[in-house]
């Protein structure tokens, strides 16, 4: 996002310090008294804060730029058992160990954890890229998150700095973090039980286990197999052609116009049937 964009609210004339970055207003220069309603979104800007109307009036905005110029809904992923399985390195069984000797394709060393990139991560990305504004959503910490969206998007192609961790919200995963309207958001993730206030946006995805879940299960791992999940037919390629269908539907209307009373939630429930106008 353009700081440029921020700094342009309709609060010019009588300033509601709607954006302050680092204690000063971007809009009249000022420092205000913090707003405790105020919203921090340091993962776009480090020191960003949003006041209520900030974030309603950004997330409209964003909303319908995206929709009416670019064609694009918004797409929230989330990492862990999503698009990676990451494992202690001291949880490897004997027969998994080999994957720390030597440099491996889409398996990462960081700090104590080896970290698997799910197989057809790179084409869903690209792909996806030109239906939706992507963002990561992780219950993990900010380095991890960071350093998990470098592996897999090492020149911010798809995210850019879009990277929410646990530090934005510590207990449960919302969209309130996510500068757009609900109506035009989907999730990926593969728990559900984190999204309690935002089930009718959510797909569920099959958990990607590519270790020895917890050491303990009975049936030897993909690891220890030295196979993998499906590329064509696993359950990212699955999810792309639900994600296209989807978008189809959205966009499914001739007149502009119709897209201010869409609402992805529609199509995500019940028997997918694209909708005409």
């Amino acid at each position: 996002m353009n700081m440029n964009v921020l700094s342009s609210s309709p609060s010019h004339s009588n300033c509601g310090h709607w954006y302050v970055r680092h204690g000063i207003c971007l809009t009249c220069k000022q420092k205000p008294s913090l707003v405790e309603e105020s919203r921090r979104f340091d993962y776009l800007f480090p020191g960003l804060r949003l006041s209520q109307e900030a974030v309603s009036f950004t997330k409209r905005l964003t909303t319908l730029i995206s929709l009416h110029t670019h064609k694009k809904l918004h797409l929230v992923l989330d990492l862990d058992n999503t698009l990676v399985h990451s494992v202690r390195v001291s949880n490897l069984s004997e027969a998994e160990k080999y994957l720390i000797e030597g440099e491996k394709p889409g398996l990462k060393l960081y700090q104590s954890r080896i970290i698997k990139v799910r197989p057809f991560v790179k084409d869903f990305l690209r792909e996806a890229n030109t239906l939706f504004n992507m963002y990561v959503y992780t219950k993990g910490d900010l380095l991890y998150g960071k350093e998990i969206a470098k592996m897999i998007d090492p020149d911010k192609t798809y995210f850019g700095d879009r990277v929410i961790t646990r530090r934005e919200s510590p207990h449960t995963k919302t969209l309130d973090h996510v500068l757009a309207d609900e109506r035009g958001i989907v999730i990926v993730d593969d728990t559900v039980e984190v999204w309690p206030h935002h089930m009718r946006n959510l797909l569920k995805i099959t958990r990607y286990f590519y270790f020895k879940h917890n050491g303990i299960d009975k049936v030897s791992s993909y690891a220890e197999r030295k196979r993998d999940e499906s590329k064509s037919r696993g359950a990212l390629a699955n999810l792309l052609k639900y994600l296209k269908d989807i978008h189809n539907g959205f966009f499914s209307c001739e007149v502009q116009e119709e897209l201010d009373s869409k609402d992805v939630r529609l199509l995500i429930n019940g028997p997918f049937k694209p909708h005409g106008c």
